[in-house]
């Protein structure tokens, strides 16, 4: 029993620290809305890749040269420059070459940077046709279903308009993130690369019992038979649990039915069991295309693609700065405390 009570005593110290967090990105976040009238209009920012990779391409090939040659051939890459600058100017060059529109997604447990991708989304659709691709560098462990509900809605966006999309994966997508991920018509993963955990995982603690025993009543109120099953301060109740079981498995029964409708050569029961596989084995079951890192596929296509990367940038003054670094600051405690609590995420970390 002293065990228990150290260990609900740590876990209340933790809730804590989150509500505190909370509070202070509430004030911090009220005062930036006061004093800057909420969050300022954001920019896009486009960086043409192939200049980087011809670059690079360019610096080596002088580099390995002998002293003598390098200045011969700095001249000879300088010609060649302005041979590429004048077709890039050609109007049948730009509009027949196949345009490779990429974004990358970092995902949390709140999967916050959806907040960018909506935008990236929009402004990729003003523009790209059926014949160009759009390429997701995605890494994500997974977080709230609805989070990354709403994320994955925004690639169904590109899939409707008839645009190909490729994830590349070169960490992990597992959860939430494979959601995501299964929108695509192709998923490239890294051989060791994190797959799968197509399941649903709730946990939460109870302290009623220490609360009972300090003699302390806590008293919880609602209208409508199921508006609350379990809590964590109250005493919960058989038919609460029957309730909120059901409701994981109903949300597990959406999540096997999304991910079989868009990766119809998976046996969806096989793989949605929560478990996670390596790239390697994730391509034998099916949940990946193809073995490759980003930067593979990405320097392929650039040999014949025009590439862009997009990236939406949000210009924040220092009150909203200083609310986002606690909010992140609070994601990470709540998700170092989640990946503790749940063993299946320690393969993460």
């Amino acid at each position: 029993m002293e065990f228990l009570a150290e260990y609900g005593l740590f876990l209340a110290k933790v809730v804590t620290g989150i509500i505190g967090f909370g509070i202070l990105v509430a004030i911090i976040t009220s005062a930036s809305q006061k004093n800057g009238q909420g969050q300022d209009k954001g920019e896009l920012e486009i960086n043409p890749l192939n200049d980087q990779y011809d670059d690079v391409s360019e610096t080596m090939s002088i580099a390995l040269l002998d002293p003598a040659a390098q200045k011969a051939e700095a001249k000879k890459l300088r010609k060649e420059q302005k041979k590429r600058a004048k077709a890039k100017n050609s109007e049948l060059d730009t509009k027949t070459q196949k345009r490779v529109f990429v974004v990358k997604f970092n995902g949390n447990v709140s999967a916050s940077a959806v907040t960018n991708l909506r935008e990236e989304v929009t402004a990729i659709l003003t523009q790209a046709k059926s014949d160009d691709e759009v390429v997701v560098k995605l890494e994500s462990s997974g977080g709230m279903v609805h989070s990354y509900g709403l994320a994955s809605s925004q690639l169904d966006r590109l899939r409707k308009q008839g645009i190909p999309i490729t994830i590349c994966v070169d960490k992990v997508a597992a959860s939430g993130g494979y959601m995501m991920a299964c929108v695509a018509d192709k998923i490239l993963a890294a051989p060791f690369a994190i797959i799968g955990s197509i399941g649903v995982v709730a946990q939460l603690p109870n302290f009623h019992r220490l609360l009972k025993k300090h003699d302390i009543d806590f008293e919880l109120l609602t209208a409508g038979e199921h508006k609350r099953t379990l809590t964590v301060f109250g005493e919960n109740t058989e038919q609460g649990r029957e309730k909120f079981i059901e409701d994981l498995q109903d949300t597990h029964q959406l999540f096997k039915a999304y991910v079989a409708e868009r990766r119809p050569k998976i046996d969806i029961d096989k793989v949605a069991t929560g478990d996670v596989w390596f790239g390697s084995r994730a391509l034998e079951l099916s949940l990946v295309d193809e073995l490759m890192t980003s930067d593979e596929y990405l320097s392929s296509q650039a040999k014949e693609s025009k590439v862009y990367e997009i990236n939406y940038v949000q210009k924040k003054k220092l009150p909203q700065r200083l609310g986002i670094a606690a909010e992140h600051s609070a994601d990470r405690l709540i998700t170092k405390w989640w990946n503790r609590l749940t063993d299946s995420s320690n393969i993460y970390k």
